[in-house]
């Protein structure tokens, strides 16, 4: 199988550097685009299979890079670097499709673990954990083998996690699943995501793309005080 091709998106040379360095060592093809727009086409032409996406780069910025490859349809895991440890950075990258963060300064160590946590998650080991079949909310039919979520045979475009995330609770039909437990299982323990958050920002998605009324879900609910279940 051939390396993994990882674009990085990062406009300070001396990070960049040190990023594709440790991920060259470990393995990985390594791309480099210095602004939003490079990193476009980059994304658009050579198909990577994970980004490292800087939030402030000179021309625009990281969400909207993020924001526009989701709305193209791409799906490959998008991990965002961010120099504040603020809670509305990292909701905002989530809220657009972003599928991880680490905050500034970071360690080569801890990035390449995240990396590869959710390269497994993606396409590894774990893409294909879930049992097979499909499985329908009213007029969705969700196909678990081919990663598949359709309204009327209209596709619905899922990210990487946020299809794990209905996967993991439709396989597990009227079964309370804590938040702890659906981090552990989508992210895994090396993911570190450490926040609730996260999964109540992933799940506000998925209800807006599955659910008739996401204020008012019919079929992804939250169990109070816990996390969610898929109710049949």
């Amino acid at each position: 199988m051939s390396a993994e091709k990882i674009l990085i998106v990062e406009d300070e040379p001396a990070l960049a550097r040190s990023l594709e360095y440790g991920l060259a060592n470990e393995g990985f093809k390594v791309l480099w685009a210095e602004t939003g727009r490079r990193a476009l086409e980059l994304a658009r032409a050579r198909d990577p299979n994970l980004i490292l996406l800087d939030i402030r780069l000179p021309d625009i910025s990281g969400y909207d890079v993020c924001r526009t490859l989701r709305a193209e349809g791409k799906r490959q895991p998008i991990l965002m670097l961010t120099a504040r440890d603020e809670e509305t950075d990292k909701v905002l990258g989530l809220e657009l499709g972003a599928d991880d963060y680490v905050v500034k300064p970071y360690s080569l160590r801890e990035v390449i673990s995240r990396v590869r946590a959710l390269l497994r998650r993606a396409y590894g080991e774990l893409a294909s954990a879930a049992p097979g079949g499909r499985v329908h909310l009213g007029e969705i039919e969700v196909d678990l083998e081919r990663w598949l979520v359709q309204r009327r045979d209209q596709a619905i475009n899922l990210t990487p996690i946020e299809f794990r995330l209905l996967r993991e609770l439709v396989t597990h039909p009227d079964r309370p699943i804590s938040r702890d437990q659906l981090i552990e299982t989508i992210w895994g323990y090396d993911g570190d995501i450490g926040n609730d958050r996260t999964i109540d920002v992933h799940m506000r998605h998925l209800r807006e793309k599955i659910e008739a009324d996401p204020t008012h879900p019919r079929w992804l609910v939250t169990v109070r005080g816990l996390g969610y279940k898929f109710s049949p």
